[in-house]
């Protein structure tokens, strides 16, 4: 028994101080990951996970490891926010792989990357043939920045000669049958207007409905449920 609240004391100490080192860290940690963010959140995973069922390893043992290397981290952060000139050496630098239409061998080598690995990167953007780029950037995150050629680029709005609208940003109002009422009433809409609406396109409950889009402007747009689906 007496396992068992050890385990669940760690645990919960565990996730707590996780919890608040991802506060104090950021966003950046999931959002633009690199490779040395990568490893850093598997070292602090293995510290918490290995602790737990390690007997001669106590709740201070853990907090301290935890703190210690959440405050390596957070050195590191402020040193290159302070010092843009350790922002290459530590973070690393973004790379140009294609230049003016011809691949850079020597940074894609250099990224340790092959011509498979560089397509399925362009692909991902929408590139599914290398004459259409003109500039890819890795990016150190991993992930890819594409500039096409003009003949394969999408055209703007000034090019078209088309007259700009006002943009208006879409807003989910029912998801897998439930209301969104904080997105309902963060645009002043109601749960009533919201059923007039759906009865005009022929339902009569959000439960009917896997999703439901709102737009400024638009009409509303429904995806039913397929025949014999239920809500999850």
């Amino acid at each position: 028994m007496m396992d068992f609240v050890r385990i669940a004391t760690e645990l919960f100490i565990g996730f707590v101080a996780l919890f608040a080192m991802t506060q104090l860290l950021g966003k950046t940690q999931i959002t633009q990951i690199t490779p040395f963010d990568f490893i850093s959140a598997l070292v602090l995973g293995e510290l918490v996970g290995n602790a737990l069922y390690d007997q001669e390893v106590g709740v201070d043992k853990i907090v301290f490891s935890l703190t210690l290397w959440g405050i390596l981290i957070f050195v590191m952060e402020t040193i290159t926010q302070k010092w843009k000139s350790t922002r290459s050496f530590l973070e690393g630098r973004p790379s140009i792989v294609i230049h003016k239409g011809n691949i850079n061998m020597k940074e894609l080598k250099k990224s340790k990357l092959d011509i498979y690995q560089l397509q399925h990167l362009l692909r991902s953007k929408g590139a599914f043939s290398m004459k259409e780029v003109e500039y890819a950037i890795l990016e150190t995150d991993g992930s890819v920045s594409v500039l096409k050629k003009q003949p394969y680029a999408s055209p703007t709005n000034e090019e078209l000669k088309i007259a700009p609208k006002k943009t208006r940003l879409p807003v989910s109002i029912i998801s897998d049958g439930e209301i969104l009422v904080d997105n309902l009433q963060e645009f002043h809409l109601t749960e009533q207007w919201l059923l007039l609406e759906l009865k005009k396109q022929g339902f009569h409950t959000p439960s009917d409905i896997v999703y439901a889009e709102w737009q400024e402007g638009e009409p509303i747009f429904l995806m039913p449920y397929a025949k014999g689906e239920t809500k999850s």
